[in-house]
């Protein structure tokens, strides 16, 4: 086998926030797109947000029956909000900046369609979470 000392907490590597441009329509004082920052989240922090986004619905035709159902709209919103290091999306002078509640209505707001979009996908690889879904979908039907 090898040496488990390499699992230990202390010998990790620890995941690097990487900083990514959201949009060209926020700029610095220089005029420069200003650059947001992504932090990766744990296993444990994921299983919560999907959790959070999960219910129970009734089984159609089968009485007394239910199965979870997770909203991905909502489990993605949320996970970019939770991996959002900067800016800070918590903040209640720029929450009320665009008259939302809550830090993943925040998200939606500031950023367009396509921005948007883009920033589930940067947020979703940041996490691992990058395998595009064509790549599943086939591995899925073999």
């Amino acid at each position: 086998m090898g040496d488990l000392s390499c699992f230990l907490a202390q010998n990790a590597l620890k995941a690097e926030n990487e900083t990514f441009i959201a949009s060209k329509r926020f700029r610095d004082k220089s005029k420069n797109p200003m650059l947001w920052e992504i932090q990766a989240i744990t296993s444990k922090d994921d299983e919560i947000l999907r959790k959070e986004c999960t219910k129970r619905v009734p089984v159609t035709g089968k009485r007394g029956q239910y199965t979870q159902e997770t909203d991905y709209n909502l489990y993605l919103g949320r996970l970019a909000a939770k991996c959002t290091v900067f800016p800070n999306l918590n903040d209640k002078e720029l929450q009320d900046s665009y008259g939302v509640m809550g830090a993943d209505s925040l998200l939606k707001a500031m950023l367009t369609a396509g921005e948007y979009a883009n920033y589930l996908e940067k947020v979703q690889a940041v996490n691992g979470f990058d395998v595009p879904m064509d790549e599943l979908v086939s591995e899925a039907k073999n």
